[in-house]
């Protein structure tokens, strides 16, 4: 295990075995100097989202004491889906392991959404998850989102450009403190091939737009967040997304100075990482080093 510390597609009819990994590259940033966030189309054809109707909301077993972690379980889809059923075991099990736990959906490409409305998605479905366990009586502690691949991108995103994508939400949108990406991708134009349709257009047409949907690039041009501790979890054996995304995003999370820690599972595959047995024990303690 390699332990790192401190320190949108190819048109999915002509891909659609990848895009079918995706929802259950060599890296190289080539990330710029400096991020722009402006123009951010928005998408007219996406429907409204709600995270009521589109979580499942796992209480924290037993009943806690004190300050309660909140998590968002994030699922992949390629973009293109976003079926959160796959994520299920894993959020039941932080939920056991006593974290307040939403497993939300996003819109994404087959509702005609394109960036950034799946990340401000996300950062809804946070401030969603935040205000139920405040309902609940609870007192929350740090905000965690764990994604799975292109769900991994997103939380990564949420994570790396802070209030910068944000749109209102029902609910506040909450300060992140911690991002867990299982098997993400992180470095945008390492992965281009396959993510003209979550951007809407081409890498080469529209850079700005581009780099304003780039986790490693908000790292390596010092706008992210100097708090947000990062999580990077990613089998060796994966065949869908390389362990070069983590490792190059670890690279420069470290260089950053930015807390992040990177465990590569031997053997492990793309779907793998979900698995509760691989994912769930070094989450949880993880989260609570955040405490």
């Amino acid at each position: 295990m390699d332990r790192v510390t401190r320190s949108r597609g190819l048109r999915w009819a002509a891909a659609a075995a990848l895009a079918a990994l995706l929802s259950a590259c060599a890296a190289g940033s080539g990330a710029p100097a400096q991020v722009t966030t402006a123009p951010v189309p928005a998408s007219s054809s996406a429907p409204a989202y709600d995270p009521a109707a589109v979580s499942e909301v796992y209480p924290p077993a037993n009943a806690p004491t004190g300050t309660v972690p909140v998590v968002l379980v994030v699922p992949g889809g390629g973009w293109e889906t976003a079926d959160r059923n796959g994520m299920t075991p894993l959020a039941q099990e932080l939920a056991a392991a006593g974290y307040f736990t939403v497993n939300a959906s996003y819109r994404a490409g087959a509702d005609g959404a394109h960036f950034p409305v799946p990340l401000q998605d996300v950062l809804c479905a946070a401030g969603y998850a935040v205000a139920q366990a405040r309902a609940a009586g609870l007192t929350t502690g740090p905000v965690v989102l764990v994604g799975h691949s292109a769900g991994g991108h997103l939380v990564a995103l949420a994570g790396t450009s802070g209030s910068t994508l944000a749109r209102r939400c029902a609910d506040p949108v909450p300060t992140i403190a911690g991002v867990v990406g299982l098997a993400g991708v992180y470095d945008t134009s390492a992965f281009a091939a396959y993510m003209t349709d979550f951007f809407g257009v081409t890498r080469a047409s529209d850079p700005p737009l581009w780099r304003s949907g780039d986790p490693i690039a908000y790292v390596e041009s010092g706008a992210a967040p100097r708090g947000v501790h990062v999580l990077l979890i990613h089998g060796d054996a994966d065949s869908v997304v390389p362990l070069a995304q983590a490792r190059a995003f670890a690279k420069a999370l470290t260089a950053a100075r930015m807390d992040v820690t990177l465990d590569v599972v031997p053997a492990a595959t793309h779907l793998d990482v979900i698995n509760p047995a691989i994912a769930a024990a070094p989450i949880t303690a993880w989260i609570r080093t955040l405490r």
